[in-house]
């Protein structure tokens, strides 16, 4: 089958969870490596306040989190049930990780270009890269410029 076809198959899909607000507020953050155990968080080793908005990059209200969901993009570090964090205000270029919706469908992926194509690719091999083809609609909802994982289910 042409790879530039319209074929349906399972893409990384992207849940728009809502805007990011700023929260003002800062956590302690431990200069300590720690290799095998848990260091003693000794007010000592206290490099500095630590803003989580810093740090994800939270520009409000031009940030929104999105939900990832599917496989397409794990050899991106992007797992199924990740929050995405994304900027609404910077535009895609060639090799960023984009929101995009493809007619209608809202898919996580790589952004780049085949000459004047527009080519959004999955970062797992099983997932063929969508060309955008004359007729599809084509929009570019953000840019991800980072994520969160969970890592108990607490």
């Amino acid at each position: 089958m042409n790879s530039k076809s319209r074929e349906t198959h399972p893409m990384a899909t992207a849940i728009i969870l809502g805007p990011a607000a700023e929260s003002y507020t800062e956590l302690p953050f431990y200069s300590c490596r720690v290799p095998a155990g848990f260091p003693s968080p000794a007010q000592d080793h206290m490099e500095q306040a630590l803003s989580l908005d810093a740090l994800l990059e939270i520009d409000a209200p031009h940030t929104y989190l999105v939900r990832a969901q599917g496989h397409s993009m794990e050899g991106a570090g992007i797992f199924d049930g990740d929050v995405l964090v994304v900027s609404r205000a910077r535009d895609a270029r060639k090799g960023d990780i984009v929101i995009a919706a493809i007619n209608g469908d809202t898919f996580v992926k790589r952004y780049t270009r085949q000459g004047d194509q527009v080519v959004l690719c999955s970062e797992n091999p099983k997932y063929p890269p969508r060309y955008i083809l004359e007729g599809d609609e084509l929009l570019i909802w953000g840019v991800v410029t980072g994520s969160i994982r969970r890592h108990s289910h607490a």
